[in-house]
């Protein structure tokens, strides 16, 4: 790493969810700024520079973006469907995390061109020690061409 910071796009209509997000990426100690949007026009807002993210200084590409599946105004699968077909965004790396563990949106995500799909556990230990490995995986281990 090379101590820039390291731009987290995080779509996630729970505050609680966000909020254990936020904490654990924080005490990862690794060099990030979390970017926290709502729902998934928020999210495509964030991506295409619109209304209030339309000075790129205010929306730097995402390094990582962690996706929920149910959100509202737009649906994460519809979020994720467009990023990975727009040939400026494709290479963002799009981890769903999502409190869903069917077969079909895994499937559905995966179609889309998910980088990673993770079921977020109920047990709050649990659901720390994944943010915890998310972070050190895809912050420190994964090497992303993708810059901006």
């Amino acid at each position: 790493m090379n101590g820039e910071p390291i731009v987290i796009l995080l779509a996630e209509d729970d505050p609680a969810h966000a909020e254990i997000v936020r904490r654990n990426l924080e005490n990862s100690r690794i060099a990030n700024c979390l970017v926290h949007v709502s729902d998934g026009q928020e999210a495509l807002d964030y991506l295409y520079r619109r209304g209030r993210f339309a000075d790129p200084k205010d929306s730097p590409r995402p390094g990582l973006f962690l996706l929920d599946l149910r959100m509202p105004k737009v649906d994460g699968l519809e979020v994720l469907r467009t990023v990975k077909g727009d040939p400026e965004l494709i290479r963002i790396p799009v981890v769903v995390l999502t409190t869903s563990a069917a077969e079909t949106d895994m499937a559905r995500a995966y179609d889309n061109h998910a980088n990673s799909y993770l079921v977020k556990p109920v047990d709050f230990d649990k659901f720390v020690r994944l943010m915890e490995t998310l972070g050190y995986y895809w912050l420190v281990w994964n090497r992303n061409p993708y810059g901006d």
